[in-house]
């Protein structure tokens, strides 16, 4: 989403921020097979993982989680009146399956990774579109 936003120059407009519901993670850089398919992109992949708080549903408009474990998760962490900013990331994508999770490609080779790049890619183009109209960007 980053690479997204950098690329439609609304890095000023839009802010992101990314977060696991388990802090198990926490202070870490991305995976290295994460990092390694994003260059073959030209896409940065950086931060540090840390966890999802409740005040996050305060700060940031959508809160997106990439599969229904952590969909589930979430809802149990939102706040009753903010839980609407919640969804799945893949329902960005019009391409996508209703209820569509990003696989974790954590276990798995470095093609995984590049399959979740691609998943992600389709999502976050969807998702710009959307806030590029809700918000007349």
């Amino acid at each position: 989403m980053r690479y997204l936003v950098r690329e439609a120059g609304l890095e000023q407009a839009i802010e992101i921020d990314s977060a696991g519901t388990a802090g198990y993670h926490a202070g870490d850089p991305p995976d290295p097979r994460a990092r390694a398919a994003g260059r073959r992109r030209g896409i940065e992949i950086g931060g540090r993982a840390r966890q999802v708080t409740k005040s996050d549903f305060e700060v940031f408009d959508y809160v997106l989680a990439m599969d229904t474990s952590n969909f589930e998760d979430l809802l149990a962490l939102a706040p009753v009146a903010l839980r609407r900013k919640l969804s799945l990331l893949r329902a960005f994508d019009a391409g996508s399956p209703r209820g569509a999770s990003v696989p974790d490609p954590y276990y798995g080779g470095e093609d995984g990774f590049d399959e979740v790049l691609d998943q992600c890619l389709a999502a976050c183009s969807g998702l710009l579109t959307q806030i590029r109209k809700e918000h007349a960007l």
